[in-house]
């Protein structure tokens, strides 16, 4: 069983930036596709960024693209999502995902792990 936990998260303003760590535990003798997803109150669970097992490709959601940029250590079993010019709509619960057998997709369904996610809101 694969653990993951979330770090990171917080309160600020529109325009900051924060980085969300990702640390996945257990075992992980092999690298998994990673994303992050975040649910916003009220709404579903939605795609934010994912990367390929060796960080070589990613994709984004229009809505956090050139904003977000996901990254990953490997050597420390560590993702993570750069957020900047934080919006009041990026107010959400964040997680991150691993995705065994996968590249790494928008689809939730892909996803074999789940973090218990980090609160990020962005006050106006």
């Amino acid at each position: 069983q694969v653990q993951l936990v979330e770090s990171g998260g917080g309160l600020v303003q529109a325009g900051d930036s924060l980085r969300l760590s990702c640390t996945a535990s257990g075992p992980t003798d092999s690298n998994y596709a990673m994303g992050w997803f975040r649910q916003a109150p009220g709404k579903e669970r939605e795609f934010v960024a994912a990367i390929s097992r060796n960080g070589g490709s990613d994709n984004y959601a229009q809505s956090t693209k050139g904003r977000f940029t996901i990254s990953r250590e490997n050597a420390k079993k560590m993702v993570y999502l750069q957020m900047n010019n934080l919006k009041p709509e990026d107010t959400a619960v964040y997680y991150c995902a691993a995705d065994f057998w996968g590249p790494g997709t928008p689809n939730e369904g892909s996803y074999d792990y789940w973090g218990q996610g980090t609160q990020v809101t962005v006050s106006s």
